[in-house]
């Protein structure tokens, strides 16, 4: 929650209240560093209420739309869409919702038959530009989120699945999962995360995960390793 409210220009507090919550944009440098500008919208809930840093030519109409609804409504297409028709006078529209996870009880990783390799951060350089592992690593080195480790399982010598993280703060690491289609169905996902999450962890840092509403493999993923729902974030496109 202070993490949130860093990047929600709120107060801790304000994802236990029972109402929504409404903030102008803030640019906080303690923010996971996604864009290079404030977010014209942006709103979230960690199952609640909602909080929502919006532009303030935004604040009357959110003030009207949201006095009486529950948070996690306005998350639902019904709600989004209205507030897109809104955004739209503007010149802007929402992206895509990011539900995110944290790590809750222990999990154990599957036995996996298959060679482990680790690789640390100038190690991961060469996987920039291929486009083998997009939800591993990003596309390029990103010094404001870079990249810090990485595990493969191989078979004969080729990578048949890739688990890496980016340091999105000082605290906060992000996972990311891909599996080669022809390899799937063999628990090599899940072992790779729940190996990961657990060095992570070990090196005193919040491992974290993030899936779209519709990817039930990397949902299903999530939870064998032991994380749970933990908020869920909708912005606006911004580039």
């Amino acid at each position: 929650m202070e993490q949130l409210a860093a990047e929600c220009n709120c107060a801790p507090g304000d994802f236990e209240k029972d109402e929504n919550v409404i903030t102008l944009p803030g640019f906080d440098d303690r923010r996971r560093k996604f864009s290079d500008r404030p977010f014209f919208f942006r709103m979230t809930t960690t199952g609640g209420n909602a909080v929502i840093s919006a532009d303030g030519r935004l604040h009357d109409w959110l003030h009207e739309y949201t006095k009486s609804k529950a948070g996690h409504w306005l998350f639902e297409h019904t709600g989004l869409r209205e507030i897109d028709r809104r955004l739209a006078l503007y010149g802007k529209e929402l992206y895509s919702t990011h539900h995110m996870f944290l790590p809750g009880g222990d999990s154990e990783p599957p036995p996996l038959k298959t060679q482990i390799r680790w690789y640390e951060q100038e190690e991961i350089h060469p996987f920039y530009g291929s486009g083998e592992f997009p939800n591993a690593f990003a596309k390029k080195y990103t010094p404001e989120r870079p990249d810090m480790l990485g595990v493969a399982a191989l078979e004969q010598g080729a990578i048949i699945g890739m688990a890496g993280c980016s340091a999105d703060t000082p605290l906060l690491w992000q996972i990311g999962i891909d599996v080669m289609p022809a390899c799937r169905g063999r628990g090599i996902g899940t072992a790779l995360v729940s190996l990961l999450k657990a060095e992570i962890l070990a090196r005193g840092k919040v491992p974290y995960y993030g899936a779209s509403l519709s990817n039930i493999y990397s949902w299903r993923i999530a939870l064998k390793c032991g994380f749970y729902p933990a908020w869920i974030d909708v912005t606006t496109k911004e580039w």
